[in-house]
């Protein structure tokens, strides 16, 4: 359910500053705004301006997205990527009724030096050529503060926090975190699927759980003010990263193994362990992720069994959202990527494969039809105001 246009947003387009052919590569790219059809979930007219009431009077942040846009044709991927040069989704972001996004700069993507990703010089490629887009427009405004995200609220902004999903690239330089903070990056995750110097990852046969070095990471990323994510990390890391931090830990973007059996999914253990340390899940909505038996096909409708069973779990002061979504074909990022990303191993249970999940599709649509789905099943004014952003604030105040 896509909002009105903020106003603040004055149609910026990307390195819209430089000469086209001449100073980058032109790419045909996918449509921010309309490139699926609009899911409907069957509101009245009082629900949907209830659901726009509740985006304008609250801070709404989206704990996991890569607010990019992609090539229209998606084989031409990695040769976009190559550039270092992606695409920020003004226009569509303007349409989301978001206040703030955490964007997962795209550190596995970025093979700008290797086929590989994970490397020091092409996270900085992707951070710096991000950046330096960003302070050309006045609409979205990195965010490196609570203060930040409040401004962005008053003002009509959008606020991004950058974020990484893997501390792969800093090897064993424990210095490379400040480095990044530096840069304004608040939120980094242990490892991405494989195992790395900090601790293993989700696609391990076997998880040794937060090496000595990743303690010291821990550590310095509390002392610093660093949130960390959890998600793509094995179960004995994320049990050891709860236990090590002083600070609440999130998972960014996962679901329930419980309810969809893959390794992607974080067992009952490890969300009751995140919570009891005053941490929250965001629920996931990449395709063919969270799934459950009752909806097969993935949707909205799959995505919010997850939220249901997290809340039963944990409580509603744990669980947010984190839809893991960009501007153009996510399953074609997976089919180019499956061999960089590692994460399919283990249990596959058979289902039917989707061209995309509908109801959160892109980051333009996804807390719109989210808000919309919690209030066509009469979730509260104050119950929406903690999942949509009021649980991932209490955590920062803590973390920052």
């Amino acid at each position: 359910m896509l909002q009105e246009p903020a106003s603040r947003y004055q149609g910026h387009k990307s390195y819209s500053y430089l000469e086209p052919h001449a100073d980058y590569r032109v790419f045909d790219l996918a449509a921010e705004v309309g490139r699926v059809p609009e899911h409907d979930l069957g509101l009245t007219d009082a629900q949907r301006q209830r659901v726009t009431r509740l985006l304008t009077e609250q801070i709404a942040i989206s704990l996991h997205e890569h607010p990019v846009i992609l090539p229209e044709d998606v084989r031409e991927l990695r040769t976009y990527n190559r550039t270092a040069r992606q695409r920020t989704g003004y226009e569509g972001l303007a349409r989301s009724g978001l206040t703030a996004v955490f964007d997962n700069f795209m550190a596995g993507a970025s093979c700008v030096t290797s086929e590989n990703g994970w490397k020091w010089n092409d996270l900085i490629y992707a951070l710096g050529m991000r950046m330096s887009d960003l302070y050309k427009q006045d609409f979205v405004r990195l965010a490196t503060s609570l203060d930040d995200i409040r401004a962005a609220k008053r003002d009509g902004r959008l606020a991004l926090v950058a974020g990484l999903e893997c501390s792969s690239p800093i090897e064993n330089e424990l210095d490379r975190i400040d480095i990044l903070y530096g840069f304004g990056v608040r939120q980094l995750g242990i490892a991405y699927s494989q195992a790395n110097m900090l601790g293993g990852g989700l696609s391990e046969a076997r998880d040794g759980g937060l090496t000595h070095f990743g303690r010291r990471a821990v550590d310095r990323m509390n002392k610093l003010g660093i949130a960390i994510d959890i998600s793509h990390s094995g179960d004995q890391t994320c049990l050891d990263v709860i236990e090590a931090s002083r600070v609440p830990v999130f998972i960014t973007h996962a679901g329930a193994r419980s309810v969809w059996n893959t390794s992607r999914m974080k067992p009952d253990d490890v969300i009751r362990a995140c919570a009891e340390r005053g941490g929250v899940i965001g629920i996931e909505a990449a395709p063919h992720t969270t799934l459950s038996e009752a909806h097969l096909e993935h949707s909205l409708d799959s995505v919010m069994d997850h939220f249901r069973y997290c809340v039963d779990l944990v409580g509603i002061d744990h669980v947010t959202f984190g839809p893991d979504t960009m501007f153009g074909d996510h399953v074609g990022v997976h089919k180019t990527y499956a061999g960089n990303y590692g994460h399919d191993s283990g249990n596959k249970p058979e289902h039917p494969r989707v061209e995309y999940v509908a109801g959160v599709e892109n980051p333009g649509e996804a807390f719109g039809n989210i808000v919309g789905w919690l209030v066509k099943h009469d979730y509260s004014d104050d119950e929406i105001a903690k999942v949509v952003g009021g649980n991932t604030i209490r955590v920062l105040e803590q973390v920052w």
